[in-house]
């Protein structure tokens, strides 16, 4: 589900900057006009809010799906386990973001586990209410399909990146992305404090590779650090187009 990494090389598509915004996991794209929070907390019905501490789980892989869960605040990760035990980060989903919605299709277990990656408050809906309130409100139903259709969008990148691109531009990549550089929403440069274990988790390579590439893009000028995290340079872009 995540987020969502897409970038190919420059002789295939002739890459732009632009291209960043095709993904997140961090990550979306939507219209600035659909806030979904607005209607959600109106609900009287088939919702509850709850507010979580940091890493602290949200649903379980395997799980029955039975509801839809947005983020009104906070951050929430996506990891998935496979049969031998091997854990990965799919996402890391930011506030306004909609998870779980795969009930809807009819999918009868979670597929993923979710946590809050930080104190996050969660509004949960239950399925039944959210088919109702989509075919009631025609507004939301669009903007609820146009943030899917993005996020599929991004997954897509996502699967492109980590099929063309070295681990270095898909960590550089991911960086701006979580620093929305390229995208709709204003950019944030600053990233909170995240383990480089989740980050080599994140695009498929080992925590020391990831260690390595970092400090080459600090030597370089293209990121540095500071007590609230870590603060992106747009001149990374660079790492990411450069063939």
């Amino acid at each position: 589900m995540a987020v969502t990494r897409a970038v190919v090389t420059k002789k295939k598509t002739g890459k732009t900057p632009a291209d960043l915004s095709a993904s997140s996991p961090l990550a979306h794209e939507q219209s600035t006009a659909f806030d979904p929070c607005l209607l959600l907390t109106k609900l009287s019905a088939g919702k509850t809010t709850h507010m979580y501490q940091d890493d602290e789980p949200i649903f379980s892989q395997g799980e029955a799906a039975d509801s839809v869960f947005y983020i009104q605040s906070g951050k929430v990760k996506l990891t998935v386990v496979s049969k031998s035990g091997k854990e990965a980060v799919v996402a890391i989903l930011p506030e306004a973001s909609f998870f779980g919605e795969g009930c809807l299709a009819g999918q009868p277990v979670r597929m993923a586990t979710a946590s809050s990656d930080q104190k996050s408050t969660i509004i949960r809906v239950e399925k039944q209410v959210m088919i109702a309130l989509l075919h009631r409100e025609p507004e939301f139903a669009e903007g609820f399909l146009a943030y899917l259709l993005a996020r599929n969008i991004r997954m897509e990148a996502d699967l492109v990146d980590h099929l063309f691109n070295s681990s270095e531009k898909r960590l550089a990549r991911l960086l701006l992305l979580m620093a929305n550089f390229g995208q709709d929403s204003k950019p944030a440069p600053v990233i909170a404090k995240m383990s480089q274990e989740t980050l080599a988790e994140m695009i498929g390579t080992t925590r020391s590779r990831v260690s390595f590439f970092l400090n080459r893009f600090r030597e370089l000028g293209f990121i540095e650090y500071n007590g609230g995290g870590m603060h992106v340079h747009s001149s990374l872009v660079s790492v990411v187009l450069h063939d």
